[in-house]
This record gives structure tokens, sequence and C-alpha cells, in this order.
């Protein structure tokens, strides 16, 4: 008989983990600044980033109310509670299960606590560096910006044989974050154009920080 291990059950261990590890990184923040302006002027954003690249900000921007839309999966749900440990709040959903709930509490989050919203947005299984619809739904209805952002890490250990190629930074490690130009998407998007804006999208995260 196979025994199934809940990796919930590890949840406090990876929290500890992580923010040992992450309290030895040392971070930059470039295009800061201009995003910072801009919030304090009432301006809020949806995130999106590449899922390989998420675990340098659990720690940089923990304790800031940012929502983050995480998979309904098994592997989502200890995401999540790993998240919530650093200050995050969660909404649950993907492009292939509960997406729909998941996009309604992120827009309820923005409109009653003026929250941003992060997205990873080519998981939660990939295709790998490919943008996935939800972000730019999310930003269309309700109007704020989308900021692109990439991490890159001087020094890292690369999970190869999962979908995303996961990094994990090496303690010390300098992990450059990069915040694109904030932009503003069409609020009535055809099938055409939304194919178009995940596009450029993409490119976006690509070019960045290059």
């Amino acid at each position: 008989m196979r025994l199934r291990i809940n990796p919930v059950r590890f949840v406090p261990i990876a929290a500890m983990l992580t923010n040992l590890l992450s309290r030895t990184l040392r971070y930059s923040q470039e295009n800061f600044e201009e995003c910072e302006q801009m919030r304090g002027r009432g301006v809020r954003f949806v995130v999106p980033c590449w899922h390989d690249e998420l675990f340098p900000l659990l720690h940089l921007h923990r304790d800031q109310g940012v929502v983050a839309v995480v998979s309904q999966s098994r592997d989502g749900e200890f995401l999540s509670q790993v998240m919530a440990r650093f200050g995050y709040k969660l909404a649950r959903g993907s492009s292939r299960r509960g997406g729909a709930g998941a996009l309604i509490a992120a827009r309820k989050e923005m409109r009653e606590h003026g929250a941003d919203v992060v997205f990873t947005v080519d998981g939660p299984r990939g295709p790998r560096h490919k943008v996935k619809e939800g972000a730019i739904y999310l930003a269309a209805k309700t109007g704020v910006h989308l900021l692109p952002l990439r991490v890159f890490m001087s020094r890292s250990f690369v999970f190869q044989n999962a979908w995303d190629k996961f990094q994990l930074p090496w303690p010390g490690a300098h992990c450059r974050v990069v915040y694109g130009r904030p932009y503003l998407v069409p609020g009535i998007l055809s099938a055409d154009e939304m194919t178009l804006e995940c596009l450029n999208l993409e490119e976006k995260l690509h070019q960045l920080g290059l």
C-alpha cells in the first residue's frame, strides 16, 4: 500500500526555513520608486510574474496586504498556507480550477481594501513562461495598471525536473528585483485582442531587466 503524505503538515517548517534563508539574501529593487509614487497617489496594481521567480518575493513584500492568486491544487494549498504566514491574502483558483471565483475574490479585495494582486501568470502547471489570461482579465475589469515584475538571482538551485524549473536562491545570493513600467489595458477585449495582450505582456516580461 502506497502512503500519501500531506505536504501541508510541513508548512510551519517550510515557513521557518523560508524566513531564515530570505534574511540572508541581498535585495536590490529597480524602478520601484516610480511604483511607490503611483501607489501614493492611490494607484493600485495587478502584478504579473513568473512562477519560478516567486521565492524571493515572499519575504520582500511580506505583510503589505498583497493578494496572491493561488491554485486550488494540493501544491497550491501548501503554497497558500506558507504565503499566509508572510502576511499575504489569498484568492484561491487558477485557469483550470476555480478561476472565476479567485478573480471575484481578488477583485473584491482590490475594491474594498485597495489591495494589489500578484499573479504567477504561467502557473499553476505551465507552459513555462507563457502568459495566461487571468492577470490581464482582472486588470481590464478593474481598470488598474499591470505592473510586470522579474526577479534575477545571482546564484540559485534550479529544480530541473519541475515544470517551471523553480529557482531557490542560495544563502547570501543577490536578488535583483526589476519592476516594469505600469500600463493599462482596454476594459473590453475580444478573444483576439486578449491573445495579443497576453503576447504583449509575455514580451514585456522577457525584455524586463535586459
